[in-house]
């Protein structure tokens, strides 16, 4: 076929090896600049990408003969969208892949934080063993609220099977239900929710969705867990809820102050004052983006990306 794929992101090598039996010719190039990849995506087919850089309207008018997008992962953020499927750009991407990794780490951030385990763990490191100060709290009986029922929000509410749990989904799509979650307004969802969990991606419609206004729609105290993309949370807004004691609890997996290609946490070396309430507060649960990346999702993904370009060329 002499379709020639560009991958600018190392990947599981199951990826490279599938492809390559399938008779596409493919190219690495992990350290090229943006401009020097721009210079040569002339001459590719095909672009297999993680999160190194933007996919602007400036490469896809230089990537003259490009036929699809793969992103490695579930998000296309990082890709004009409109712009590259206005050129008959297919966009490929992999939710699939991590929707189990990204369900399983969301549960464990609730069951560790409702039970103290990391706050319990530091401080008998340290020589107190404080058990009152360390009694928890339990899912059962809970109401879940989801926002964002796709993949990673159907999964979610998949692992939340063995508890009892109401659990709720609120999506922009109508009829996502399932017999996992009874899907309702975001106004029943905040009326009834102990726990939130984010499942959404970051769009125009979802940055800074999670602010004052929203977190003060909720009757109740409530736990927020947030595995999706960090500028969907006003970081300030948490914070202060927080304090006040509106938010009883939060998981981040993502923070606002990530870089787009998601490997650093900040654009300078200072600290914003809200993020560093959140490294000093006994509630808050901290993990850098990694929620969908096992070893396990690391190949499936991979899989995946490999399975929709091979459907992309011969079926």
């Amino acid at each position: 076929m002499d379709i020639k794929i560009l991958h600018i992101d190392s990947n599981n090598p199951i990826m490279m090896s599938q492809l390559q039996q399938l008779g596409f010719i493919n190219h690495e190039d992990f350290t090229s600049s943006k401009e020097e990849i721009e210079n040569k995506i002339q001459d590719y087919h095909g672009i297999v990408i993680r999160s190194r850089f933007k996919i602007d309207k400036t490469f896809l008018d230089k990537a003259t003969n490009l036929q699809f997008i793969a992103r490695v992962g579930a998000g296309l953020e990082s890709i004009d969208c409109d712009y590259a499927l206005a050129k008959n750009i297919r966009l490929i991407a992999a939710p699939e892949g991590n929707r189990n990794a990204v369900a399983e780490h969301t549960l464990g951030m609730i069951l560790s934080l409702f039970n103290n385990l990391n706050r319990a763990d530091r401080e008998i490191r340290s020589g107190y063993w404080n058990r009152e100060s360390n009694r928890g709290h339990e899912l059962d009986g809970k109401t879940v609220g989801i926002i964002g029922y796709g993949n990673m929000g159907k999964w979610f509410a998949k692992k939340l099977r063995g508890f009892d749990v109401e659990v709720l989904c609120y999506d922009i799509q109508e009829n996502v239900a399932d017999a996992n979650a009874k899907q309702v307004s975001l106004a029943d969802l905040q009326q009834k929710a102990d726990v939130l969990s984010l499942h959404i991606p970051w769009t125009p419609d979802t940055d800074k969705m999670v602010n004052a206004s929203f977190i003060n729609a909720f009757a109740k105290p409530f736990w927020i867990f947030n595995t999706s993309r960090g500028k969907n949370i006003v970081t300030a807004d948490l914070v202060a809820a927080l304090q006040s004691g509106k938010v009883l609890g939060a998981g981040l997996d993502v923070l606002e102050y990530e870089k787009l290609s998601f490997e650093t946490l900040f654009q300078d070396k200072t600290t914003p004052e809200a993020f560093q309430y959140l490294l000093e507060a006994d509630n808050v649960l901290l993990s850098p983006h990694v929620a969908g990346w096992t070893f396990e999702s690391h190949e499936r993904l991979a899989q995946v990306i490999v399975d929709k370009i091979k459907n992309l060329y011969f079926n």
